[in-house]
């Protein structure tokens, strides 16, 4: 009897020692969502790290945890998000090691997207080995879409070159009456691809593209190149560059008397602090997006949520709500999933269509956020507002052409 009750006492605590293996101490464990990013937080794209996605994304994850986090049933509660960001200080190799790091040493839960085409295009290979998802925000996609069938994990939510910009703007140059232009591009993925898509386009729309130039990033004299364009007398100005370069384009062509009748800047003007740098002459210059609080009744709370918290020159006319649109989305179907496994979320990503700011949001079966959920993809300043002004279905005011002249 006596040795009964021994191993009825030592096979109580093998049962009790384990325990743990056959629980789920992770579910038990689980307290946070942890999101990575390598962002350029400094250097030359530092400008458009603080006027693009960053506002957005920490907008978003201060609403997410206000309301407690984001339910997920396998842990049977909500978990607040934290983030761990790295600069990459706007260098492309440096973010694909802190990309990798961020997966492999960090072990983050999910990986959030770096800032321009170009580190986009890198960071989604890393990605995908990993079996990461990753949702796109500052970049376009015009090279990915050629590898796009090996990048499961990678979702696209900006509007860029060829889907759908491009096209509206040569179709409204054409229906306007314009003959030829002049295009100015950074030599940087963006600029390629932008410059790649529009000057065949142009050319095949009977438009003359009269001169085409290159700029370096951080270029500090764009004088002979705009003293070019107006001798050449151009009725069309795209400058396919970066904030820094379009800011100083517009600089220049005013104290140049550059005036064509189109002027395009982007990413550059589609920003709020474009008007606070050039007042009443930013009326009539044109860039990529677009929407404003005219766009739906859910842009015009968006709008004033954003005016509010950072105040209008915050405000990206570009890209905001997609980015917003987009991490709706992405939040659903997490919620959908129930679980944090990024090949079963990917599958709902792939499939699903979810209600955002946008409306019904869903991704193409090339993962690009579908042309139905663009609110715009031309935009153009007048009296202040930031006007959709194609395609025609989606805007918001007629264009304004020729744009006005420079203010003396």
């Amino acid at each position: 009897m006596k040795y009964l009750k021994t191993g009825i006492c030592l096979l109580a605590l093998l049962v009790l020692v384990a325990l743990p293996l056959f629980s789920s101490p992770q579910a038990e464990e689980k307290k946070e969502i942890v999101i990575g990013a390598a962002r350029s937080l400094s250097g030359p794209l530092a400008i458009v790290e603080k006027a693009a996605f960053a506002p957005i994304f920490k907008m978003w994850v201060d609403e997410v945890n206000a309301e407690g986090g984001i339910f997920i049933k396998q842990y049977n509660r909500k978990l607040p998000i934290r983030t761990l960001i790295y600069d990459d200080k706007s260098d492309v190799g440096t973010m694909a090691r802190l990309i990798e790091k961020l997966i492999v040493e960090d072990k983050v839960d999910f990986v959030f997207p770096p800032t321009s085409t170009a580190q986009l295009f890198a960071a989604a290979p890393i990605c995908n080995k990993y079996g990461y998802i990753l949702m796109g925000a500052e970049g376009g996609a015009t090279k990915i879409k050629e590898i796009i069938t090996g990048l499961p994990y990678f979702f696209s939510t900006l509007n860029f070159s060829d889907h759908y910009q491009v096209p509206v703007l040569v179709d409204l140059m054409g229906k306007l009456g314009v003959k030829s232009a002049a295009i100015v591009f950074i030599a940087d993925l963006h600029g390629v691809e932008y410059s790649g898509v529009a000057v065949p386009a142009l050319a095949l729309a009977g438009i003359d593209v009269i001169m085409t130039k290159s700029i370096p990033p951080g270029i500090k004299d764009m004088s002979p190149i705009l003293k070019e364009a107006k001798a050449a007398n151009v009725d069309a100005f795209l400058c396919f560059a970066y904030p820094d370069e379009n800011i100083l384009a517009t600089k220049q062509s005013m104290e140049l008397g550059f005036n064509p009748k189109i002027f395009l800047t982007g990413p550059g003007a589609n920003f709020g602090f474009f008007p606070t740098i050039f007042g009443p002459a930013t009326n009539g210059i044109m860039s990529w997006g677009a929407w404003n609080a005219k766009s739906s009744p859910g842009h015009k709370v968006l709008a004033e949520k954003l005016t509010k918290l950072y105040g209008p020159p915050a405000i990206d006319w570009w890209g905001h709500n997609l980015y917003y649109g987009g991490l709706q989305f992405w939040k659903q179907a997490v919620e959908k999933a129930g679980t944090l496994d990024q090949a079963k979320i990917r599958q709902i990503m792939a499939t699903e269509k979810f209600e955002t700011i946008l409306g019904p949001t869903w991704f193409d079966s090339n993962h690009l956020l579908a042309v139905e959920c663009h609110s715009g993809e031309l935009g153009q300043w007048q009296n202040g507002i930031f006007e959709v002004i194609g395609p025609e279905n989606k805007a918001t005011a007629k264009p304004l052409y020729p744009k006005p002249a420079w203010p003396r």
